[in-house]
Parts: C-alpha cells; structure tokens; sequence
C-alpha cells in the first residue's frame, strides 16, 4: 500500500511523491507518526526511501488498552517539540492511524491527562460514539482539532493518513491533528449534555471550555497542510472487489458504512443474505445502510455461479 502510495525522487532536487502529488524537500524532511498500524509502516519508509544508511528513528510506546498515559504523553512531547521548530523549508510527512487519540495526549492546561482519561471513559461507558469521542477530545487538546499542523506552520504538512472511521472524515479520525476542526465549543457541550456530564465536569475542563473560540478555525489557516488517505474500508473493500474479479467472481460490495450493535448487524447479514441453494447464490444486488439500526435489504436477488460477498463495519458491543 505504502509502496504504491509514496516514492522519493531527486537527488539534487528531492520530491516526496504522494498519490501523483509532488511536495519539493527544500531542506529537510521530518517524519512523525501515531496509531497502532505505523510502527510497521515507518520501518518501511525509513528503510526503504527516506533516511540515510545507519540513521535512527525513536519509537515510543504508550497508551497501553487504548488509553493515554505517561509514556504517550511523553511521545506527544517529543512530537510538540519538533513541530515548533519547524521552518518554512521542512517538510513534515504525519503518519496517522487508528489508535492516534490516546497516542497524542496534550490536555490544554491546566487540565490534566487522568482527568481527561476519565471524562472519555464516562463518556464511552455511556454508549458515546467515537465520532462524539473525538469532538470532546479534539476540544480539550492543544494538538488534535488541527492543533499540530497549526504548531508545524509555517512548514508544509503532509499527512498520510489510515482511516478507521466510516465516511472518513479527516477532522475525526485519530481526532484530526492535521485537518480544520468541523465544530466548536457548542458541539462539545452539546454531547457533554446528551450524556448528562455537563454538571459534573472538573473545574479545569470547565474552565478550558468556557474559554474555547466559539467557532471552528477558517479552513484558510490550513493552506500549508495536505492530508491524503491511503487507507480505508472503501479503499480496502475496492481492492478486494478487483482481485475477486480478477479470479473470476461476482463480486458485490455489500456496504462500507454499516455500524451498530455487533449482534443486531450479524442477524441484518444472516437474514438478508440466505445461504446459497445448492447450485445457486442468491445475493442482493446493491445495499447500503449507515445508520445504527439497518433494515435487511432489499429484496433484488441476481444468481451467479461464484459470489464473493464483502462488507466491512464499524461495531460496537
């Protein structure tokens, strides 16, 4: 994936090529990541093109169950520092993936990060989507919401990006350190009151909140910034729809946006995909369902000889 998405070219003149997208290394490339997939994904790119022979790269883990804590607010830091150094001649390649949130802890003060922790497992116990997750984060964070690539200015920003959110939006995912905050302040309250915590807040969170821009930044203030998705359940479901064809199926996408209770979505797929008559598979021809309680689907039935039937979705338990 990474090998068809990115190439480095140029001796004299170096560009980082990214999905046809050149980005001119003026003078030095900077590389930073976060999430669960990119410790692979960065010895790739260090080994293979970026870095020189015998250079090193820090890897620090953290945020142990999916949680920060000490160790991933130590590796927020170290990503902090780096970005306010920054000139307008660096290039900062981001690599982001699911996981990003409690890798890049960084509580606006004076909230601390236990505080913050326990908010978001209030939240999440009451049954908080992530998508509300992450706006209550992003507005408590000084690098998500946009925060880093604002702190990397004036350099360019390139982020590359694995999405593990349906629809892919890239303010959301990982709580969007590169990308123009879609809410404000309002929205936040808006869910800290959905899940009756807005009375019971500490008083630094209270206080952040009070004090927070009524409205999400300009999009304009993210002119230096390009975020490129190379990887996703659209992307994936595609790929796997082309080699499907390519072996001679029939190959259907079922849906790319399906999320719920992981009960309710299995009986949604048993009931409205019967298993195939013995010489027959009968399959819907199209569906799509993004809601969190799916109706099967209609009933447009095609019979071809080999069927693969491929969905991916977002579940909750």
């Amino acid at each position: 994936m990474l090998k068809r998405a990115v190439k480095l070219q140029g001796d004299r003149c170096p560009q980082l090529l990214v999905k046809g997208q050149a980005f001119p290394v003026k003078r030095d490339l900077y590389l930073v990541g976060f999430g669960k997939a990119w410790c692979d994904c960065l010895s790739y790119l260090t080994r293979e093109m970026l870095l020189k022979p015998h250079s090193k790269i820090q890897v620090i883990e953290g945020a142990k169950n999916n949680l920060p804590d000490p160790e991933a607010l130590k590796g927020t830091a170290a990503i902090q520092e780096l970005a306010e150094g920054l000139t307008a001649d660096d290039l900062l390649l981001v690599l982001i993936s699911g996981g990003g949130s409690a890798l890049l802890p960084a509580p606006i003060p004076p909230i601390l990060l236990e505080e913050k922790e326990k908010l978001t497992k209030m939240l999440a116990s009451r049954g908080a989507a992530i998508q509300e997750l992450n706006v209550v984060r992003k507005t408590l964070s000084l690098l998500k919401g946009g925060g880093l690539a604002r702190l990397a200015y004036p350099a360019r920003v390139v982020s590359l990006i694995l999405s593990d959110v349906i629809g892919d939006p890239l303010d959301i995912i990982a709580s969007g350190p590169t990308a123009a905050s879609s809410h404000s302040v309002q929205d936040c309250l808006r869910i800290l009151a959905k899940y009756n915590l807005l009375h019971n807040l500490p008083k630094s969170v209270e206080t952040v909140l009070s004090c927070s821009p009524t409205k999400p930044t300009a999009p304009e203030d993210y002119s230096h910034v390009c975020n490129i998705i190379i990887g996703s359940n659209t992307l994936a479901l595609d790929e796997a729809k082309r080699q499907a064809e390519g072996l001679g199926y029939a190959a259907l996408i079922l849906s790319t946006a399906i999320c719920g209770e992981v009960g309710h979505i299995a009986t949604l797929y048993c009931q409205g995909h019967p298993s195939p008559a013995p010489r027959a598979s009968a399959v819907p021809c199209s569906s799509s369902h993004t809601s969190g309680n799916p109706e099967p689907p209609s009933p447009a039935w095609c019979t071809p000889s080999s069927v693969l039937r491929s969905m991916l979705a977002e579940t909750s338990i």
